[in-house]
């Protein structure tokens, strides 16, 4: 089992930039894929990125691509997500979940087994 802790949310202009991180408990954190989700109101949650247990896959939901970059330190298990050129319509809750199987190619929630909190992001015009 995994426990994850967001934090690095918070209020930024428009073309600004965060860097968001989630902390990991317990020794296993290198076994796990780790993705990022993001939920916007009345909206569902959607996948933002992925990447693998060892490191040397990422994927991104394609329109993210080029402003987003998601990365992993297993050494401190944590896993973190540059976000750049922010835009309003980024503005959501951002979720880390960690998946069992390893993968960085889920993008479906479902396949995640544990989530964290969620720390708000919030880009104003």
């Amino acid at each position: 089992q995994v426990q994850l802790v967001e934090s690095g949310g918070g209020l930024v202009q428009t073309g600004g930039s965060l860097r968001l991180s989630c902390a990991a408990s317990g020794r296993t954190f290198s076994s796990y894929g780790m993705g990022w989700f993001r939920q916007a109101p009345g909206k569902e949650r959607e996948f933002v990125a992925s990447i693998s247990r060892s490191n040397t896959m990422a994927y991104y939901t394609d329109s993210l691509k080029g402003r987003f970059t998601i990365s992993r330190d297993n050494a401190k298990n944590t896993l973190s997500l540059q976000m750049n050129s922010l835009k309003v319509e980024d503005t959501a809750v951002y979720y880390c979940a960690a998946d069992r199987s390893g993968s960085a190619s889920h993008r479906a929630a479902a396949e995640y087994e544990y989530w964290g909190q969620g720390t708000q992001v919030t880009v104003s015009s």
